[in-house]
């Protein structure tokens, strides 16, 4: 091999090395990494680990505490940045912090204001890919912001363009980047799901008629395929990530279309559940290509159900899922539980633990309550086992955020951040 060849083949093998590093750090994050809703993968699991095994004396210490603004959003952690959505000043921002200090580092107005019975201020979390930020406000803006310093790249009046009506509690939609694409639901009649391409803004396509509901897609393997799992008002739908085209559907109604969780995959099933009495269903898929069937693994139903999540995604780990079971119509009443993935059957349950979120690393559910405190509890499909609790926050309905050891949570008045590692 020549001079010239020997360079030509330097040259190529860097820009593939090059080409396949940003390809992967786009779309894989390092396990420090919280780059949208519910984690890496969107099941709320970090890979993590030398995490707290003890509760220490006076609880783990908060490094910084600032100012945030009035919202539902969760927190995308990526790259030193902690990036949210809040509501302040008259407006919706989404804001950049830094994530070791809290120090302010960008904002950027979204639209006016949000406000709605049920709570007021944004619902979805950003989702970071690349050196772009995608942000769905309440009445269902979507845009793209640069990483760096928050400028606007694109944006659009999804349910206005697509003339369509805001859910009635809100949109909370958390931008689902798959490819080229970045997916939201937007529960209008013929575009139920909609996809933009990210560098241009441009409508990608629209599919499905189901109202809205609360959940947020994502992207699973199941039956061999990959597939954009969304839980609709109305049903469960698998689409093919790139057209839109719907693979297969389950039908699961609930009061004011409040199906709020996101669906877990494992193998060749998906979970969902809902509160207010609905219960949870294990679904099973068969089939290959574009041909799908869906049958139920096992269902629990109505009062009696073993896992009724009201706005929780639940976290599987290990075959098991644990959660929070709200009982009642309105879910008064609430119990943490661990049900066995394969069977349906309970396998314990913490009596009145109380309305949280939570989410999981190294063993443990990190747990954020409506009563403002910050729960650990260890993983342990025998029984319940809680390493410690503190006052942390006002009341929250966002799952904490994790990234390098760090613990991220927020109410409507603060962004806090506690050190979690171990010693």
């Amino acid at each position: 091999m020549n001079g010239l060849m020997i360079r030509l083949f330097t040259v190529a093998a860097l820009l593939v090395l090059t080409t396949v590093t940003d390809s992967h750090a786009q779309t894989k994050p390092d396990k420090g990494e919280w780059p949208q809703f519910l984690g890496p993968n969107r099941n709320g699991i970090s890979a993590e680990t030398g995490l707290l095994t003890e509760w220490p004396e006076g609880g783990p210490k908060v490094a910084w505490r600032v100012a945030g603004g009035i919202g539902m959003s969760g927190i995308a952690i990526i790259r030193g940045h902690v990036i949210t959505l809040v509501q302040r000043d008259g407006k919706q921002f989404a804001v950049a912090l830094e994530s070791a200090t809290g120090k302010s580092l960008w904002q950027t107005p979204l639209a006016p204001a949000y406000k709605n019975g049920m709570g007021n201020g944004p619902r979805a979390t950003p989702a970071v890919v690349g050196n772009q930020v995608f942000v769905f406000t309440g009445e269902g803006i979507l845009a793209a912001l640069n990483f760096a310093d928050g400028k606007l790249i694109w944006s659009h009046d999804v349910i206005t363009e697509l003339k369509g009506e805001i859910a009635e509690y809100g949109m909370a939609s958390s931008p689902l980047v798959v490819g080229s694409n970045v997916i939201v639901t937007a529960g209008i009649p013929g575009a139920s799901v909609v996809a933009y391409d990210t560098k241009t803004g441009k409508l990608a396509w629209k599919s499905g008629d189901d109202p809205a509901g609360y959940s947020s897609p994502a992207l699973l393997d199941l039956a061999g395929r990959k597939q954009v799992v969304v839980y609709t008002g109305a049903a469960a739908i698998g689409l093919v990530p790139d057209t839109g085209v719907r693979l297969w559907s389950y039908p699961y109604e609930t009061n004011f279309n409040c199906n709020i969780v996101t669906p877990l995959g494992l193998g060749d099933r998906v979970f969902i559940s809902s509160g207010e009495n609905h219960g949870c269903v294990m679904l099973s898929l068969k089939g290959q290509g574009d041909k799908f069937t869906v049958d139920e693994a096992w269902t629990s139903e109505g009062s009696q159900s073993v896992l009724r999540n009201e706005w929780q995604t639940s976290i599987l780990s290990d075959g098991h899922l644990y959660g929070f079971d709200n009982v009642g119509a309105a879910g008064p009443v609430t119990h943490l539980t661990c049900v066995n993935a394969e069977t349906g059957k309970r396998v314990w349950q913490k009596q009145r633990f109380g309305k949280g979120n939570l989410i999981a690393a190294d063993g443990k559910l990190f747990i954020s309550t409506m009563n403002g405190e910050l729960v650990v509890v260890k993983i342990n499909s025998k029984s319940f086992e809680e390493l410690g609790r503190m006052p942390l926050i006002e009341p929250t309905r966002q799952a904490p955020a994790l990234s390098n050891g760090m613990l991220y949570l927020r109410d409507n008045a603060e962004i806090v951040c506690v050190d979690v590692r171990g010693k």
